[in-house]
C-alpha cells in the first residue's frame, strides 16, 4: 500500500518503513507527526481525495533534523568585485511507520 503525501509544497510518495527528507517541520526528535493524504492506494481501486482522501492518516516519527549541503553562490565582475554567498537548507526526516484508511 502506498500513499501521496503533500508537505512543505511538495508532493511525496511513500510507503510504510519509508525514511524521507521534507522541509523543516516543527518538532522534537522522536515526537511523531501526520500527513494529509491525497491519494491512497493499496490492492483495490485507488482512493483519489478530492482535494484530501477523507479518513485517511499517515503517522511518522522526526529521525532527524538537519541541515543540507552548502551551496555556494559566486559573483565575479570585471572590476575585480567578487561576492561569495552560501546556502544550507534545513530538512526533516521521518520515518513512516503507519497509513490507514
Amino acid at each position: 500500500m502506498y500513499a501521496v503525501i503533500s508537505t512543505g509544497g511538495k508532493q511525496y510518495r511513500i510507503s510504510e518503513g519509508d525514511v524521507v527528507r521534507v522541509e523543516k517541520l516543527p518538532g522534537e526528535v522522536g515526537s511523531d507527526v501526520t500527513f494529509d493524504v491525497l491519494l491512497l492506494a493499496g490492492d483495490d481501486a485507488p482512493k483519489i481525495g478530492q482535494p484530501l482522501v477523507n479518513g485517511a492518516k499517515v503517522v511518522g516519527k522526526i529521525v532527524a533534523q538537519k541541515k543540507q549541503r552548502r551551496v555556494v553562490h559566486f559573483r565575479k565582475e570585471k572590476e575585480g568585485w567578487t561576492r561569495r554567498r552560501g546556502h544550507r537548507q534545513p530538512y526533516t526526516e521521518v520515518k513512516i511507520t503507519s497509513i490507514s484508511g
